[in-house]
C-alpha cells in the first residue's frame, strides 16, 4: 500500500489542488476523488503553450480578454470533471467535484459595489456557471459578500465550497446559511457543502505575530484550529438526514518555510488531519507525500495535550488573526485574476 492509498484508508478524501489533466490523471490513479482550482492553477497552466490552441479559437472568435480567462478556466475544471464523474456517480454525488471559483475580483479593493450588490452577482454567476454540470462545485469565499450568498445559492441546487475560512465565527456563518438554505429544498438527498478551512497560513502567522508561544504550541495552532471546528462540524449535521456529507475541506495543507528558516516535513498537515472529510493538497504535497514511505492513520479527532490547548487559548487572539489572514488572503484572491487577465492578453499579442 503507498502512502496516499493509506491516506485514502484511513477515510480521507484526496482531492488535487490543481486542474492540470496531466496531474489529474497520475494523481487519480493513485487515489485522489475530486479537484480544486484557482486563477493561480489555471494561469501557471497556460504558461505552458500547451493551451495555446484553445485559446486562439477563442481568441478568433472575438472574446476579450476576460472572456477567454473563464472560458479557459470553464473548459479545464469541465475536462477534470469528467476525469471524476465515474466516482460522482458511484458515491451518489458526495464524492468526484471539481471546484469552479467564481470571480475574485468581486473582493478587489478597488470593487465599488456594497455587500448586498456582491451577494447578489455571486448568487447570479454561481447560477450561471453551474448550470449543466453535475459534478461542479461552486466556489465562494467567506467574505461578507460571499456569505450573504450562500443560502440562495443552495436553496437553488447548488453545492459550495466556501472558501477562505480561518475562523469558527466564519464557519458558523457559512453553515447556517447552508442549513437555511437545505431547509428550503425538498430534495435533501442533493445536499452537498464543504467548508474549505486553511490550515498552514494560520502557523505562518502565528510564529511571527504571537511568537511567546510554548514551544509545544508554536507550529500546532492551524493544527488545533481546523480539528476544533472539523468537530463542530460533524455533530452539528449528525442526524439531520442528509445522505451526502456536509465535510470540511483542510486546505493550505502544503508545508511553509518558517521564519527560522527550516520547513516542517511534507507530510505534517496530511498526517495530522487525516482520517475523516477532505484533504485538498497541491500536487508537489502529494509528490512528496508517495515518496515519503509513511503510513498513515487516523489523527483528526486527537488534540494536543490540554496545556498546549491552554497556551493557544491563552495567547491567539482570533478575531486578529481572521482580519489579518483575511486581508492577505483577498489580496491573494483578486491579484492573481488580474495577472490571469494580462497572460492572456500577453497571448493574444503573440498568438496573432
Amino acid at each position: 500500500m503507498t502512502p496516499l492509498q493509506s491516506l485514502a484508508a484511513t477515510g480521507t478524501k484526496l482531492w488535487l489542488d490543481s486542474v492540470d489533466p496531466e496531474l489529474i490523471k497520475l494523481n487519480r490513479s493513485q487515489g485522489a476523488t475530486g479537484a480544486t482550482s484557482n486563477p493561480i492553477i489555471i494561469s501557471d497552466l497556460l504558461k505552458t503553450g500547451r493551451f495555446d490552441a484553445h485559446m486562439k479559437t477563442f481568441f478568433d472568435a472575438g472574446r476579450d480578454d476576460e472572456a477567454v480567462a473563464w472560458a479557459m478556466t470553464d473548459k479545464l475544471v469541465k475536462d477534470a470533471q469528467d476525469v471524476f464523474l465515474d466516482v460522482w456517480t458511484a458515491t451518489k454525488g458526495d464524492d468526484g467535484w471539481v471546484s469552479f471559483e467564481l470571480d475574485p475580483l468581486l473582493e478587489d479593493h478597488a470593487q465599488t459595489r456594497n455587500t448586498e450588490e456582491r451577494s447578489a452577482e455571486y448568487i447570479r454567476l454561481g447560477k450561471e456557471w453551474a448550470a449543466g454540470h453535475k459534478n461542479r462545485m461552486i466556489k465562494v469565499p467567506a467574505t461578507p459578500g460571499g456569505l450573504g450568498a450562500i443560502e440562495e445559492l443552495v436553496a437553488a441546487g447548488i453545492c459550495p465550497n466556501i472558501t477562505l475560512i480561518f475562523s469558527e465565527r466564519q464557519y458558523l456563518l457559512a453553515r447556517d446559511a447552508v442549513a437555511r438554505g437545505a431547509a428550503r429544498r425538498s430534495d435533501k438527498e442533493n445536499v452537498k457543502s464543504v467548508y474549505s478551512i486553511f490550515v498552514s497560513r494560520v502557523d505562518v502567522y502565528t510564529e511571527k505575530q504571537v511568537p511567546n508561544l510554548i514551544p509545544a504550541a508554536q507550529g500546532q495552532v492551524g493544527i488545533v484550529n481546523a480539528k476544533r471546528i472539523y468537530k463542530m462540524n460533524k455533530e452539528f449535521w449528525a442526524g439531520k438526514g442528509f445522505p451526502r456529507k456536509q465535510e470540511m475541506i483542510f486546505a493550505s495543507t502544503g508545508t511553509k518555510k518558517m521564519a527560522d528558516g527550516t520547513t516542517p516535513p511534507a507530510w505534517k498537515y496530511v498526517e495530522a488531519l487525516a482520517g475523516d472529510d477532505i484533504e485538498t493538497n497541491p500536487p508537489q504535497t502529494n509528490e512528496d507525500v508517495q515518496k515519503s514511505g509513511r503510513t498513515f492513520t487516523k489523527q483528526v479527532e486527537q488534540l494536543p495535550p490540554a496545556e498546549v490547548l491552554a497556551d493557544i487559548d491563552a495567547k491567539v487572539d482570533m478575531k486578529k488573526l481572521e482580519e489579518t489572514l483575511m486581508s492577505e488572503g483577498l489580496a491573494k484572491f483578486a491579484e492573481p485574476h488580474k495577472a490571469l487577465i494580462a497572460l492572456i492578453a500577453k497571448k493574444r499579442a503573440e498568438l496573432k
